[in-house]
């Protein structure tokens, strides 16, 4: 009776905890609790990729401290070529739409009493020399695009009038010399195709001079006279660097071709070791004639660089979402008003960059043609390239 007794006691006893708000109480835990946790596993693979990341950026930033450290004593930087996964890593960013978020950034006017400042510190960084700029006057700057653009003083570049070519741009030579058969040095030992850096040749209806042959390589198709090589030069803009790039000779630009493309770095480093990098960005091709035969120059774009202005050509607007990557448009400049095309003297006026990139020189030369250059040495515009 007694154990009968102390049963329905415990009965009541639990019946009656059933009834108080211990459920809503453990309920409400249970979402305090939980919520964290959601949120992590949600996280998680957003924390695997900036570990990843991180370690990755980690060790490319020690191979470049080796590379310094190399360049310092002297010696040969040993290759190392980047994998297929590596690019198609690379390539994966969105370096476009980050490059059209910076080019807006930049367009934001700066408070005056925050120009000195800002600007001062990317001085500092990049090594500019505000001597040689025509406006010295750092507040005269609304905005980081103005700045990056800036104008020289007309006697900080002289133009070199005894060699009929001379550097479109301030830099650092990355790599010069002649065309062998269809392969271009973006550095020594590292390669691209010239076929697919330029494209497809364009139709000998639209040019102002006719091919040499209309068969055999590429190479042979851009040869237009009898006896002539092919030469390359390829100059790296940092970002400290005068950002205009002007004539390299007197010629005259026939064509436009422009390849929507990725916007990775175009740094020494980079074009050490991604092969065909030239070939993945963005560019824009200039083509046409000079008084030896063909000659071109592409600026190619980079990462915060997708904007490419040429000043005479209006038309042109590069990284934007109107285009896919791997298609490339054209525009002639011969038109039945205009049979020539636009006609450019040494030394003028031809484009920007919003920041440092890289000038790739391609033209047709007499075999005489030298080039007065060393790989890695600085240039500045109007500093001569070569002469025959």
């Amino acid at each position: 009776m007694r154990r009968h007794c102390e049963d329905i006691a415990l009965s009541h006893f639990l019946q009656s905890l059933r009834k108080l708000p211990l459920r809503t109480f453990s309920t409400n835990a249970r979402k305090v609790h939980t919520a964290p946790a959601r949120t992590l596993s949600l996280l998680r693979p957003l924390l695997f990729l900036v570990a990843t990341g991180g370690g990755y950026a980690g060790y490319r930033q020690y191979e470049k401290y080796q590379e310094r450290e190399w360049e310092k004593l002297g010696l040969e930087i040993p290759r190392k070529l980047a994998g297929h996964w590596e690019v198609a890593l690379y390539k994966s960013v969105p370096t476009r739409l980050l490059s059209r978020a910076w080019g807006r950034l930049n367009q934001v006017e700066l408070p005056h009493w925050l120009r000195r400042p800002v600007y001062s510190l990317y001085i500092w960084t990049f090594g500019v020399n505000m001597k040689e700029a025509a406006v010295e006057d750092l507040h005269h700057y609304r905005n980081l695009s103005e700045f990056f653009r800036r104008k020289l003083k007309p006697q900080a570049r002289p133009v070199c009038g005894l060699h009929s070519v001379i550097s479109p741009s301030d830099g650092k030579i990355l790599n010069f010399g002649q065309v062998k058969n269809c392969e271009v040095e973006q550095v020594k030992g590292v390669t691209y195709s010239l076929e697919s850096f330029l494209g497809p040749r364009i139709p000998a209806e639209d040019l102002p001079f006719p091919p040499a042959t209309s068969c055999g390589s590429f190479r042979s198709q851009l040869v237009t006279r009898e006896g002539n090589e092919l030469y390359h030069c390829v100059i790296y803009l940092a970002p400290g660097d005068y950002h205009c790039f002007h004539s390299p000779t007197d010629w005259t630009v026939s064509h436009r071709r422009h390849f929507p493309g990725s916007l990775m770095s175009v740094n020494p480093g980079m074009a050490r070791w991604i092969k065909e990098l030239f070939c993945h960005n963005e560019r824009v091709v200039l083509t046409g004639d000079w008084k030896h035969g063909f000659f071109s120059l592409t600026a190619v774009g980079a990462t915060n660089v997708g904007s490419i202005r040429i000043y005479f050509d209006r038309d042109l607007h590069t990284n934007s979402p109107r285009y896919s990557k791997g298609s490339y448009n054209d525009f002639s400049f011969v038109t039945h008003m205009n049979k020539e095309g636009i006609t450019m003297r040494k030394g003028e006026h031809l484009g920007e960059f919003n920041l440092g990139s890289t000038i790739v020189l391609i033209f047709e030369a007499p075999k005489d043609f030298n080039f007065k250059l060393k790989a890695g040495q600085k240039i500045r515009f109007g500093e001569a390239l070569g002469s025959l």
